[in-house]
């Protein structure tokens, strides 16, 4: 953690590294989402999901500007982060719910083991990791079948603004020819975005999309427990 960063600031973005179980339980994903299925996982961090799903036949791209780093140091690099978090975690139990989990312990292996397979993945089918960010993605329009976005929307509400987030909305739509998912609505802290989510839906009726609020089974942050899902 950066040393200048206040108390009950996590620094900076933290790369994390994520499951398929997680994923599934996150965005509530069945079978039939994931079975010869184009997904963009973006941003993709070093979640384990690009590697693990195709096992059931998707066909995963994950997007994320640590991308640009070469895979022997990026892997060292998530490695750390994924200790940062566990000692954020460790400084701020309360605030979560460890039945997915068991217990931080468990936590911290799920995420290691998730971060080394990313990084073997990575090495052996590089063309499934792209280097870019939102609010600009190097794909046509209607690429994918679905698309799935996690913890940086909403999660980092303190820095990134409503202009932001409703470009990144925007972009995401363009290159999904089925359903854009995102989870969390609260940020970093645990608080709930209400008000920018709310500002948000309102800015992409204007533009036609249908948006909605799906409760899911997954709860880490307390309140945790839904994500939004946008149509075209």
């Amino acid at each position: 953690m950066d040393p200048a960063a206040p108390a009950d600031s996590i620094g900076d973005y933290l790369i994390s590294a994520r499951s398929l179980d997680e994923y599934r339980a996150m965005f509530a994903l069945t079978d039939t989402d994931l079975h010869d299925r184009a997904i963009l996982d973006c941003p993709g961090g070093a979640a384990a999901f690009a590697a693990e799903a195709a096992g059931l036949g998707a066909r995963v791209t994950a997007v994320d500007p640590a991308y640009v780093h070469p895979a022997d140091r990026l892997r060292d690099h998530v490695l750390a982060e994924t200790d940062r978090g566990a000692e954020w975690l460790d400084a701020h139990a309360d605030r979560y719910v460890w039945g997915h989990y068991g217990t931080p312990e468990h936590h911290h292996r799920v995420r290691r083991a998730a971060a080394t397979r990313f990084a073997a993945d990575r090495t052996a089918h590089p063309s499934r990791y792209i280097a870019a960010a939102l609010p600009a993605l190097p794909f046509p329009d209607n690429d994918f079948d679905l698309v799935l976005s996690s913890h940086l929307l909403f999660t980092y509400a303190d820095r990134l603004d409503t202009d932001f987030h409703h470009a990144a909305l925007r972009e995401l739509l363009r290159v999904a020819r089925g359903e854009v998912r995102v989870y969390p609505l609260v940020d970093y802290l645990g608080v709930p975005q209400d008000a920018l989510v709310a500002e948000l839906s309102a800015r992409l009726a204007e533009h036609g999309v249908r948006t909605e609020h799906r409760t899911v089974t997954f709860e880490f942050h307390r309140g945790a427990d839904t994500m939004l899902i946008l149509r075209n």
